[in-house]
């Protein structure tokens, strides 16, 4: 619809060593709360049956690091990467199968920032507007 479903700002438990690494483990732990919402909604349709062509549930993640992106969508590992654990990467099934899709956007245009960065008053108001409308 257009909205969060659910929203949280919290510092990460373990320490990353490169920014994708970082937002990869952010992208964990955001999908951790998605992923059952999506199971669930499948689940609804199974248990009250419609007469209708069963829909698609697929949800849109976007993400600001081109990094993190690659590491989500491909099933190896670099030299880079190898340290990071195995349990973020749960995700990754849902992405090949297209649940999950994971699409670039722009730093200066992703809203979640303004939650959780400083930033100038330009780009201030315009997330703002962005997320509000005013």
């Amino acid at each position: 619809a257009g909205c969060p479903l659910t929203w949280c700002s919290k510092l990460q438990t373990e320490v990353a060593l490169s920014t994708t690494e970082a937002e990869y483990i952010a992208l964990s732990q955001a999908l951790r709360e998605v992923i059952p919402l999506i199971q669930l909604l499948k689940e609804i349709n199974e248990v009250f049956p419609i007469d209708l062509p069963t829909p698609k549930v697929r949800c849109k993640v976007w993400e600001d690091n081109n990094g993190c992106i690659t590491l989500a969508k491909e099933q190896k590992f670099s030299p880079r990467t190898k340290h990071i654990a195995i349990k973020y990467h749960h995700f990754r099934q849902h992405v090949k199968d297209g649940t999950l899709i994971i699409l670039p956007i722009d730093t200066k245009e992703q809203i979640a920032d303004i939650f959780t960065k400083p930033l100038d008053e330009s780009l201030f108001l315009y997330l703002r507007r962005m997320l509000n409308g005013w």
